[in-house]
């Protein structure tokens, strides 16, 4: 018997830094387990640059990373999601399309490294700061029992991982 691949996306307003770290990052790690998406409520059509340098620095690779509108992933032929977390605080408070399946949710918030002010090397630690952030979230998720844990389990885990370090709450002030 082959083992689950779980679909998980991840959803940001521009889909140009935050949800592209972790989807590369997920695709990276995952073990075969996971296939990551990124998507955005109102994507920039471009990724930044600096999250491009951020993910070839740790050896992860960019191949077919894309800004793209979540709105793709909410018709009847996309892959069915079995997770979908919102990444930035702005899409946490937008109304998300329906997501076939009923995929379990959470809110991860990360601060936008491209918000970053400052000398480029301020810019680029934001960005360092963000991708490590993000990957202690994913690793806290791949540890969880997901084929023996019930869903009311699962989603209050889910929601422990989104209040980890270096988190921001949906209202934008610092958890």
């Amino acid at each position: 018997m082959t083992e689950k691949i779980y679909n998980v996306l991840f959803l940001c307003t521009g889909n140009s830094a935050r949800s592209i770290l972790a989807e590369a990052t997920m695709n990276h790690v995952g073990q075969g387990r996971f296939k990551a998406f990124s998507a955005g409520s109102m994507p920039k059509g471009e990724v930044h640059p600096l999250a491009i340098q951020t993910l070839t620095n740790v050896g992860i690779s960019t191949e077919g990373l894309r800004s793209k509108a979540w709105d793709e992933f909410a018709t009847p032929d996309a892959p069915k999601m079995d997770f979908v977390f919102t990444v930035c605080d702005n899409a946490a408070g937008e109304v998300c399309p329906v997501w076939p399946g009923q995929p379990m949710t959470a809110h991860w918030g990360i601060e936008d490294p491209a918000d970053a002010d400052g000398p480029e090397f301020v810019k680029q630690a934001a960005f360092e700061d963000a991708s490590r952030f993000m990957r202690n979230r994913i690793a806290a998720f791949m540890s969880l029992p997901l084929t023996s844990i019930d869903r009311m389990s699962l989603q209050s885990k889910l929601r422990g991982i989104g209040a980890m370090d270096g988190t921001t709450s949906p209202d934008g002030e610092d958890a």
